[in-house]
């Protein structure tokens, strides 16, 4: 393992490839679709994600005349994050426990329901149709999985994949049966007949790495997969240590993919290697880690790339939609691209070239203090205005916290650091602002395709951090147990696996009972496995004390909920998807280093540090306005509503809360906004003036839709999770709505 950090591996390098890439393309494009902005096929409108939608009905002038049309209760008491498509005259919902629905947009009718979907991805669906439209297709991920719907009928499609589902857990390097959690949360984009689809594999050491991969809509086939952390002989693999790729995971996309479909481009916003806090296992810049990269999406090929943060110790994941729009730039139309950190900071490129539209410095930072960890030197810094806060300081503080409160946060801020790229420390707290859950997240940028203006949703949360040893775990073991397990251990175990557990020739076990199911465990002690014989002479009672220490529960480990079906009432037509075979052998999760890999001796973790969500003085939470075409911030205004510490009337509060609401941008310069405490706003695009706003029954946590049926225009917002406990609850108010998706068009014409 290198002792010195690499340099990173820079576009300029590039520039030539890129620029014969621009006539390239230039020439190849295909003839331009009629319009991608008049419908709601995919999770933000079209495969730009841009929420962009261009229909004139519903303007400036009108828009506070919205009322509802119509409204589909949700039959239920589970809050849904689903973002409905629509397809001609169909929207498609998720409701009643966990069905998919097709309900007729004309009627609000139900056309059929499939239903007990659990595991279903949270946020949304795709829609793939065949050119002659005789093929139409709900493709989905659940469970882990990628299964396929019939979007007519609703019945499941078993001749996608094998049996009707391909497993996503095939093709990471792992053993699929180890990878517990790998599907995303966003439903991919649909180019072509291609799926193209991130992952969500956790945060954890050892987690699955998030190579994107791109799947056959009609058959399942893998087409392609670009490897997130490179493998040998790829671009990028000496940014990190020799054979990470083994080990390390996340580097995911678990966000919105967006496609320039006439140029045939992916961009990928990439998000951090794991563990996100500490990296001394993945010393160098760790390509493609917190990247935009540009794809070709037919073939996967990488065309650009750039790094926002290098070897991220912080969870600075690009989790927003990259936006796709033309800007004027020094005096010629540019079709950029842009893409909003959750940091605070926006990086605008030439969408083919990757060229900066403007300058973006390489800035010093401090050094770590961690034994062993080597923080990157520089930090890419761009020349655009910032949309978070980025410090927490004593004026700073939220002035409606009371005295006491103050005075312990006063002495906190006293013996802690706060600022940009402060790396983490075990000697002292780092206050983070934005932190986890800061910035701009997923479905929180949004654009004007046509003008240059990129609108951002954004959250000022702070995170306090520390970082701590990973101990094994505290085990409570009677005397007697504690014998059982020394005896064990010193007789049968240490000649392998090392003192304390810490692995020798065999692997470390000292955490094994966090991974493993106790039986998993019993069985590989008592029949063995790989080099290892069994030891059939262990009684039950030694088997599990030795589970408890090192880490396990052989009371809770094994329990797996099992959902009972519920069938709905209405046209119910499937039930469950397609039948997902078990794996025959389960191999545990991966919870330690090959046995050939150098490796730091300690790990270090921390929490997320979000109890005090409202450390910092509002607005928490605010929609920005970016005009691209000069780089300026043209408008900001306060959004959501939180009662955090506010005194007086609870049920007013202060701005704040966005965390993976949504937006609408549309073409007569209106701009739709949710927000915390189940606010919908509409603004006037141009100046932030507030056009009308609505406080919606239940909580918001879903992208609206928009649609045109019969030249009318109608607006679809997802109002079915509950209230948190620092809002005020409107659904206990007279009158109230239940959950459900609510409907909203202007008035009939008399």
């Amino acid at each position: 393992m290198s002792k010195y950090p690499k340099k990173p591996q820079h576009l300029v390098a590039h520039i030539v490839v890129a620029c014969c890439m621009a006539v390239l393309f230039s020439a190849c494009q295909k003839e331009k679709p009629e319009n991608p902005h008049n419908t709601w096929t995919h999770y933000g409108g079209s495969p730009d994600q841009s929420k962009y939608f261009d229909a004139g009905e519903i303007t400036k002038e009108n828009v506070s005349q919205l009322e509802i049309a119509w409204f589909y209760p949700t039959a239920d008491d589970t809050p849904y994050f689903f973002s409905p498509i629509i397809v001609d005259s169909v929207m498609y919902v998720m409701g009643k426990h966990s069905s998919l629905i097709a309900v007729n947009v004309r009627t609000g009718k139900e056309i059929w329901i499939h239903a007990n979907l659990n595991g279903l991805t949270r946020r949304g669906l795709n829609y793939w149709e065949s050119k002659d439209k005789k093929d139409k297709r709900l493709i989905f991920t659940i469970s882990n999985t990628i299964q396929a719907i019939n979007a007519e009928t609703g019945e499941s499609i078993l001749g996608f994949g094998t049996d009707g589902y391909v497993d996503l857990r095939e093709g990471l390097g792992r053993e699929p049966s180890s990878i517990r959690r790998i599907q995303p949360m966003m439903p991919g984009v649909i180019f072509e007949d291609l799926l193209i689809i991130g992952s969500a594999p956790g945060e954890n050491y050892f987690s699955a790495p998030g190579h994107v991969r791109a799947y056959n809509v009609v058959t399942g086939n893998l087409e392609w997969i670009f490897h997130t952390v490179p493998q040998p002989g790829e671009f990028g693999y000496d940014t990190w240590p020799k054979d990470a790729y083994k080990y390390v995971g996340g580097t995911n996309v678990w966000s919105e993919i967006s496609i320039d479909t006439q140029r045939g481009i992916a961009y990928l916003p990439i998000g951090s290697p794991t563990y996100d806090y500490y990296g001394a296992d993945r010393i160098g810049s760790n390509l493609f880690g917190n990247s935009l990269v540009a794809l070709d999406a037919r073939t996967g090929k990488r065309l650009w790339h750039f790094q926002t943060v290098h070897h991220d110790l912080w969870d600075y994941d690009i989790a927003s939609a990259p936006q796709l729009l033309t800007v004027n730039h020094q005096g010629k139309n540019v079709d950029a691209v842009a893409v909003a950190t959750k940091h605070g900071f926006v990086f605008v490129f030439d969408r083919v070239t990757g060229e900066p539209l403007f300058p973006i410095e390489e800035k010093p930072f401090p050094p770590s203090e961690m034994l062993g960890e080597q923080a990157w030197p520089t930090q890419p810094i761009p020349s655009l205005p910032t949309f978070t806060k980025q410090e927490v300081t004593k004026e700073t503080l939220n002035p409606y916290f009371p005295d006491s409160i103050r005075q312990v946060w006063l002495k906190r801020l006293e013996n802690a650091k706060s600022g940009i790229y402060i790396p983490l420390s075990d000697k002292h707290e780092n206050i983070a602002m934005p932190g986890a859950l800061g910035g701009a997240n997923y479905g929180n940028t949004a654009s004007n395709p046509t003008n240059g203006m990129m609108y951002i949703l954004t959250q000022e949360h702070a995170s306090i951090y520390k970082l701590n040893k990973v101990e094994p775990p505290k085990v409570d073991l009677s005397a007697n147990d504690l014998q059982r397990v020394q005896t064990l251990f010193n007789s049968t175990c240490q000649t392998c696996h090392g003192k304390d557990m810490a692995g020798g020739s065999a692997p470390a076990i000292r955490y094994a009972g966090q991974y493993l199911f106790y039986d998993d465990f019993r069985n590989t002690v008592i029949n063995g496995k790989g080099q290892m014989p069994g030891f059939v002479h262990v009684d039950e009672e030694t088997l599990k004390a030795m589970y408890r220490y090192i880490g396990g529960n052989p009371a809770t480990m094994n329990f797996r909920r099992n959902l009972e079906p519920k069938i709905p009432d209405g046209p119910v037509v499937a039930s469950g998807g397609a039948t997902i075979k078990p794996d025959q052998n389960k191999v545990a999760p991966m919870s330690d280093y090959p046995e050939d890999i150098e490796h730091p001796a300690e790990r270090y973790t921390t929490d997320y540090g979000l109890d005090w969500p409202g450390l910092a003085a509002p607005p928490w939470s605010s929609i920005v306005a970016y005009d691209l075409n000069t780089g300026k911030i043209a408008w900001r205004r306060p959004v959501g509503q939180d009662s955090l510490y506010v005194q007086g009337d609870q049920s007013k509060g202060a701005p704040g809360g966005t965390l993976r609401k949504g937006m609408i941008v549309t073409s007569t310069g209106v701009v739709f906004a949710t927000a915390k405490g189940g606010k919908l706003y509409a603004f006037d695009a141009d100046n932030g003036e507030l056009l009308w706003e609505q406080t919606m029954s239940h909580e918001v946590n879903a992208q609206p839709s928009m649609y045109m049926l019969d030249g009318k225009q109608y607006l679809v917002i997802n109002a079915t999770s509950n209230f948190t406990r620092d809002s005020y609850n409107h659904s206990k108010k007279p009158g109230a709505m239940p959950r459900g998706y609510v409907v909203y068009a202007l008035p009939a014409k008399k």
